[in-house]
């Protein structure tokens, strides 16, 4: 009897031990943002070909719609809300974390930023003004900044309202890069969104070698009152660019032809995963 008794538990753990799967587990994504010391502080002379510093003053961001899926398509996570940011305000500023998700890789995570809403919240740094004139504005991104090289200055206020949703983003994580986030039983993913205020200035759409260039857009200051605007930058065709000034390449991208919708298509190219990491920007 004792030796049946015995097999009986056996076979019992045997069935329930290796003929089933346990559960995996749950854990938590923490998704954060920041702006880099480019934004925070400045984009030195020796990062740009033709000598200039760029200094921002205000860097705001409406940033939302972070979601999280896997390989089948099954969303784990999604938030349908948005938070303006202004990335010059120094340090990582959370954006939103997501709970109770299975620990496992989830290898599709995008986000959006879109313009400002009456249900946009204030995030880090952000002030109440800030957000009013973002939502009336109907603004994703605005920014404010100076350029000086030598004794010449020009500032810049520049406020951009096309949506762009970043997808299937990826990035390095612990030296090795990964797609998505990976959940682990009782971990947290702690993910950055990337902010990068240079690329406004660059000068190809598309090329990974692009230039850091500012002598085109301070031609662009037509009444040479110090401001360069976006109603001026629309005005510079790229085919007057003075050759010294650099070539500006746009590549597959269509009816870009002057300086105003070159820096707009910029502004779509922002946002960044995990510090370095890549996402495919698409029309939201």
């Amino acid at each position: 009897m004792s030796f049946g008794k015995n097999a009986l538990l056996l076979a019992t753990a045997l069935l329930f031990g290796c003929g089933s799967e346990e559960p995996a587990g749950t854990g938590s994504v923490s998704f954060s943002t920041w702006g880099e010391d480019y934004i925070e502080k400045e984009i030195p002379a020796s990062d740009f070909v033709d000598g200039w510093t760029v200094k921002f003053t205000k860097f705001l961001v409406v940033i939302g719609d972070v979601r999280v899926t896997d390989s089948t398509g099954l969303s784990g996570a999604w938030a349908d809300t948005t938070k303006l940011f202004d990335h010059h305000a120094p340090g990582v500023k959370p954006v939103i974390s997501f709970d109770n998700l299975a620990a496992k890789a989830w290898t599709d995570v995008s986000y959006s930023i879109r313009p400002a809403s009456m249900g946009t919240a204030a995030g880090d740094g952000a002030t109440a003004a800030d957000l009013t004139m973002m939502t009336e504005k109907g603004y994703a991104v605005y920014v404010e900044g100076s350029a000086e090289k030598g004794a010449e200055k020009k500032t810049f206020r520049w406020g951009f309202d096309v949506p762009t949703k970043y997808a299937q983003c990826k990035g390095d994580k612990d030296g090795r890069e990964i797609e998505g986030v990976l959940v682990t039983n009782g971990g947290t993913d702690d993910v950055e969104l990337t902010i990068h205020g240079d690329h406004f200035f660059y000068d190809d759409l598309q090329s990974p070698d692009a230039s850091l260039r500012f002598d085109a857009i301070a031609s662009a200051d037509a009444d040479m009152d110090g401001e360069v605007t976006l109603d001026e930058l629309t005005q510079k065709k790229l085919l007057d660019i003075d050759p010294g000034s650099g070539a500006y390449g746009t590549g597959a991208a269509a009816n870009i032809n002057d300086l105003g919708a070159f820096v707009t298509a910029l502004s779509r190219t922002l946002g960044h995963f995990r510090g370095e990491g890549e996402c495919i920007s698409k029309d939201l």
